[in-house]
């Protein structure tokens, strides 16, 4: 398969199945995803916890926020301030909008960026739900942000850069729209050892978050080419389980664990 094809193969299959996760959510369809930590038989709570998000936190989000998706619990780590602006890339149903929309208080700001009409709206009636006057959220691709440049203090992603094929633009972008000073504060799968070809060419192992995963050296080159500086990648060995149930039977474990990612622009 030519790279251009495998792109686009990627790109339609990672849009196909979080349209079927916003629609199983809305309650058109009946789905069991597992993509990215979606639904499995561990209780919600447990799957919070493992991505370390608290009860205190879960508690008082709108129904539907939580699907259940990511690697980890990216507001905890961004050290957000009051009347900050904050984006999100992938934003899905919008739980870590609405956890950083509380830590930035009424005079911040938080934008959630997704490419999937369904998810935008539901996202969207969630902060309805929840009088979340603060968020707000965006149709668009990460690798071409709908966010002016120099705008945003913080910005946060929750298990989806893993997503693009083009991981390159997107830190491009995520540097363009950064203010000065602005931090990155990232969770996502990294790879631990070389993923066999046939794992590579699984697009549904792309969309389940294992499949686009890459080294950790890697990406600090990235982070560091595109002009980042203060980078702190620190990859979770006991985040194994949990990935051993985005593809049960595959040995996806053997490969890939979720880490913190933090870098920050220079003045």
């Amino acid at each position: 398969m030519t790279e251009n094809r495998q792109e686009d193969v990627v790109r339609d299959e990672v849009r196909r199945r979080y349209e079927e996760i916003a629609r199983c959510e809305a309650g058109s369809c009946c789905c069991d995803s597992d993509c990215c930590g979606g639904a499995t038989s561990v209780d919600a709570v447990d799957r919070g916890a493992q991505k370390g998000y608290t009860a205190e936190e879960l508690a008082g989000l709108p129904q539907g926020a939580d699907m259940s998706l990511g690697c980890g619990n990216p507001a905890a780590i961004a050290g957000l301030k009051p009347g900050e602006t904050v984006l999100d890339l992938g934003s899905g149903g919008g739980i870590d909008c609405f956890l950083a929309a509380r830590q930035v208080g009424e005079t911040g700001q938080v934008i959630g960026v997704d490419m999937t009409p369904e998810m935008v709206s539901q996202a969207r009636k969630n902060a309805v739900r929840g009088d979340y006057g603060n968020v707000e959220f965006r149709l668009g691709e990460i690798e071409h942000l709908p966010v002016a440049d120099d705008s945003v203090d913080v910005i946060i992603s929750n298990c989806v850069i893993n997503l693009s094929t083009d991981k390159r633009a997107v830190l491009d972008e995520a540097y363009r729209v950064l203010r000065p000073e602005g931090r990155l504060a990232i969770t996502d799968t990294v790879a631990t050892a070389p993923l066999p070809e046939q794992v590579r060419e699984d697009a549904s192992l792309w969309s389940a978050c294992i499949a686009g995963a890459v080294f950790v050296d890697d990406l600090r080159d990235m982070l560091q080419d595109v002009g980042f500086s203060q980078i702190h990648i620190r990859p979770k060995e006991e985040s194994r389980q949990m990935i051993r149930e985005w593809a049960p039977g595959r040995d996806v474990e053997e490969y890939v664990v979720s880490a913190s990612i933090e870098a920050v622009k220079p003045t």
